[in-house]
Formats: structure tokens, sequence, C-alpha cells
């Protein structure tokens, strides 16, 4: 009995000796038992960094693309009404020219010659006519007498307003201010009537015209702005605001004719160019975005991982409305302000533990 009360005695002390080295080494340890946001918990995986922005509100677009071509805002062929010889031509290709301004005569020597005689027929039936007029009134003449004296005296008259207007149609105005093209004709030619002498077009502002599917028609309105690129300049953007939709569409392509005006001070586009737009044809002022790097695919599903207050990535499915350049609406699944990661999915898994990276990272994804 002294001997097994003797290893009793020793047993107990080895347990004693061994609790109070587990009371030491847990005292050595901080105080409970998770980690510092952002900080591997005990036990745990490393916090992966993370590039995070939150989701926004803000007004989105809805663009359909479409092709379409650029016209000038007028556009004419300078003809002239009257034959003649070319006598003087006051303009250069390509130069500016203000409306009304000279841009050809013709020799006025014959315009000037019919007017005259015209003129003179015209003083010698105007005498006749006063004077039938009084011997009508004195009954010296019948009706009919007086009535052929009108009628001579009236048609003298017209004929001088048709030579006069022959005589100015041997000056060809600009009808509009414009750009002057190709010079047609030479100073001493001869021309006929409907001779094209050059053209005349005004780019100060231009037009584009597009064919817009039936489909979009019922989101398009006088007064939408457009935005598209011409190859001549890939870089840069134009801008116009659509002024016509037409009341009927084609039948062979179910299209409806969309007009839009640009303006164009430089002169840089041009008729006839082939245009790239982009018609907005949806706005709402308050959709939620972000960035569309922040987006999981799964299919025709979408997530995205959300960084708690805590620090962990919790995955999220979300629905997504339009697709915009760099940037993506999401429709339900988010609220204003959470922070979605963009960068640094590879290593995430859900409620995994993340540490944000500086906000310089996260500049250039601001939806």
């Amino acid at each position: 009995m002294a001997a097994r009360h003797a290893h009793m005695t020793r047993h107990t002390k080895s347990l004693l000796a061994l609790g109070l080295m587990w009371a030491t080494w847990t005292g050595c340890k901080p105080p409970g038992n998770g980690a510092a946001p952002g900080q591997a918990r005990p036990g745990g995986p490393m916090a992966v960094q993370v590039v995070a922005v939150p989701a926004r509100q803000q007004p989105v677009t809805e663009v359909v693309p479409l092709v379409g071509s650029i016209a000038a805002n007028e556009s004419v062929e300078v003809k002239c009404e009257a034959d003649g010889t070319v006598s003087d031509i006051r303009f250069e290709e390509g130069q500016r020219v203000e409306k009304d301004a000279l841009l050809v005569a013709l020799d006025e020597t014959k315009f000037k010659a019919t007017l005259a005689e015209a003129e003179a027929s015209q003083a010698l039936a105007e005498a006749n006519f006063k004077r039938a007029r009084q011997l009508a009134s004195e009954k010296l003449i019948s009706q009919a007498e007086f009535e052929q004296a009108s009628a001579t005296f009236t048609m003298n008259q017209a004929s001088v307003e048709l030579r006069r207007r022959n005589l100015r149609d041997a000056r060809i105005l600009a009808p509009f201010a414009g750009t002057v093209g190709t010079r047609l004709i030479s100073p001493g030619q001869v021309i006929s009537r409907q001779t094209t002498l050059t053209s005349l077009v005004d780019l100060q502002t231009v037009k584009a015209e597009m064919n817009v599917p039936e489909r979009n028609l019922g989101q398009i309105a006088v007064g939408q702005r457009i935005r598209f690129r011409v190859d001549a300049f890939p870089k840069d953007a134009f801008e116009g605001e659509v002024y016509f939709v037409s009341p009927q569409l084609d039948l062979a392509t179910r299209t409806a004719l969309v007009k839009a005006r640009v303006p164009n001070p430089d002169g840089r586009l041009r008729a006839g160019m082939f245009a790239k737009l982009d018609l907005a044809v949806r706005l709402r002022d308050d959709a939620l975005v972000v960035p569309e790097p922040a987006l999981l695919s799964n299919g025709d599903s979408f997530s995205v991982f959300v960084v708690t207050p805590q620090t962990n990535a919790v995955l999220r499915p979300v629905k997504v409305g339009l697709r915009l350049a760099g940037k993506a609406e999401v429709l339900s699944g988010l609220t204003n302000g959470e922070v979605v990661v963009v960068e640094g999915h590879q290593k995430l898994f859900p409620n995994a533990p993340v540490r944000l990276a500086p906000a310089t990272s996260a500049a250039a994804y601001n939806p």
C-alpha cells in the first residue's frame, strides 16, 4: 500500500507540472482567437492583397452601333439658266465664298441689246394704251380695240421683265455660303443652259445619315446625341444631334432613315465619308455601376467578390444589365457603396481574408 501511495503522489505531481507549463505557454499568447483586420488569423490562410473599388450610382447610356455616311449640309451643282459666252470667272477652286458672291459672268452684250429692244416696244405699247384709253372714254373706239391695246401693253411689260431676268442670269451668284469645287469651264467658252459650271458645298455643318433598325425606333427621338468616328481621323470622336427620324420604314430593309447635324468648323469632315456611329437610345440617371473586371462569368450568370467590413472576400451573385466601355450596370445583388474586387481574383476563395491595395492602385477603375 505504501508503494502504491508513493506512485500516485509522483503521478499527481507530474500532472500538476504539465498544467503549470501549459498555463505558462498560453499566458504568453495575445488574448482572443482572432487576428487584426487584413492580417492572417492563427492557423488560417494569409491575407490576399487585392485592388477593390466601391460600386457607384451614375447615369448610363445604351449605345447602338450603326454604320452611316456623311453628307454636306447644303450641296448644289452650279449651272446657268441662259445660253452665252463666259467672260469672267471670279472664283478659285476650293475657295470659301459668301452667299450671293459672283462666281461667273457671261458676256452681257446680247442680253442688254434684247432688253433695250423690249423696253422700246414697251414704251410704244404704253403710249398706244394711254391713247386708246382716252379714245375709249370718249366712245371714239370700240371696246375690242381698247382691250387689244391693253393686252399689247401687258405683253410688252412681261417681255421687259423676261429680258431683265435674262440679264441677271448672265451673272451667276452663290446661292449660299460654302466652298467651291472643281472649275468645269474656261473664259471664252460658249455654254448652253444647264451646263455645270462648278459645285458648291456647305461643310460648316454636316449631316450624319444612318438607317436604324425597326426594333430601336421606339428608343430614338429628335434631340438625342450621337458619337461617331471616321477612318480619316480614327483617334477623334465627333458628336452630333438627331434632328430627323423618317416617318416611314424602308420595306426592303425594315429600317428608318435618321439624320443628325454635326458641327464641322474646321472642315475635317467631308461629304461621302464612311462613319461608324454610336447612337444613345436609353438613359438611366441612377444606375449602379461597377468596373467590368469585377465581374466573374459562369456561363450566363455573373458574380463579384464583395469586401466585407471585416476584410473578407464574399462571393456574391449579381444580375448584369448594360455592358458599357469598361463598365457594367448591376441590376441586383449589390448596393451603392459596397466594395468589389477588380484585381486579385485568382487567389481568392469564399470568405478569404484580404488586404486592400493602396488607393492609387484603384484610381484607374473609377466606375
